[in-house]
């Protein structure tokens, strides 16, 4: 009779293993065997609990998010939420009549 693999990488665990590791077992702890199944166990409870506590809030955070999700009505357009782009308004500069005899920048016409 063998009984369900408890790692993947050793396989499936016969009676006869199964007797090697209960008797080192016994030959490590001795008499100390008891307390170190019942922290074993404690510790096994412990963190199956904490495994069911991390499972439920994530499942009442899923359940609470799309209880709460509400389709908008019309589907969202961005073409409509964008602003016209409007460029500032355009003056020419005014030309004096000294500006049209003598050219910008050409000092020799002026003196």
């Amino acid at each position: 009779m063998n009984l369900v693999p408890l790692f993947g990488f050793l396989g499936t665990i016969g009676n006869w293993e199964l007797m090697v590791i209960l008797i080192i077992a016994v030959l490590l702890f001795g008499k100390r065997l008891p307390e170190v199944g019942r922290s074993l166990g404690k510790g096994l409870v412990e963190f199956k609990k904490g495994i069911k506590g991390i499972e439920d809030e994530v499942r009442n955070v899923t359940s609470a998010s799309t209880s709460t999700y509400k389709p908008p009505s019309r589907p969202y357009n961005a073409i409509d939420d964008r602003d016209e782009a409007t460029a500032p308004k355009f003056e020419p500069p005014k030309v004096s009549a000294n500006d049209e005899t003598a050219p910008a920048g050409d000092e020799t016409a002026a003196v």
